[in-house]
């Protein structure tokens, strides 16, 4: 590591210890030709491919960016966007992948999702998924709807939800921090 303050090729690592919950080390270091101390933090990079090819760091605050924007004119807390990207980013990083599809990271998103509303969901859901059509929106619809209806009452999926509703239309939906993203369900087609 070279020395930010006179370029010296080489450094001692003074002290080590873990940070962002073990996500980072943070190491305190020592340049043996000027005696200047500095700080840098190693994180293992997460690439994300997008589907043009390139690939761009993995950043918290493009998925923060893209919730808010979908939950844009609703209320949420910034407290609970940061808490999503959180487990977004746990989410990505427990593949062992260095590079992750960025469709991959947007289905990451719908897991925790639904924590922010009935809306948001389907917003985010339209996104991702590609509903296209009204028969796509109730399909989506009713997959939400099982979901809720699943989380409500199977142990495996938190059975304890507490069910709260959404202002404006009343839908309600689960505030559990655990659960998974709605499972698919087959909804019968309106025609």
């Amino acid at each position: 590591m070279h020395c930010p303050f006179c370029r010296h090729p080489d450094s001692r690592v003074v002290d080590s210890r873990e940070a962002d919950d073990g996500a980072a080390i943070r190491r305190r270091r020592s340049c043996p030709e000027c005696g200047r101390r500095f700080t840098t933090v190693e994180t293992t990079a997460l690439a994300i491919l997008k589907r043009s090819g390139t690939a761009e760091p993995f950043r918290r605050a493009k998925v923060i960016d893209g919730v808010r924007k979908a939950c844009s004119g609703r209320p949420v807390d910034e407290d609970a966007l940061a808490q999503l990207a959180q487990q977004v980013e746990e989410a990505v990083r427990s593949t062992g992948a260095a590079e992750v599809p960025a469709h991959d990271v947007g289905l990451a998103i719908l897991g925790p999702v639904p924590d922010l509303g009935a809306v948001a969901y389907m917003r985010v859901e339209s996104v991702y998924r590609g509903v296209e059509s009204l028969d796509d929106f109730a399909a989506a619809i009713g997959e939400l709807r099982a979901y809720q209806q699943l989380a409500s009452t199977d142990p495996a999926y938190g059975g304890e939800c507490t069910t709260a509703y959404d202002e404006v239309s009343n839908v309600p939906h689960f505030g559990a921090a655990h659960d998974p993203a709605p499972p698919p369900v087959q909804v019968p087609s309106a025609t």
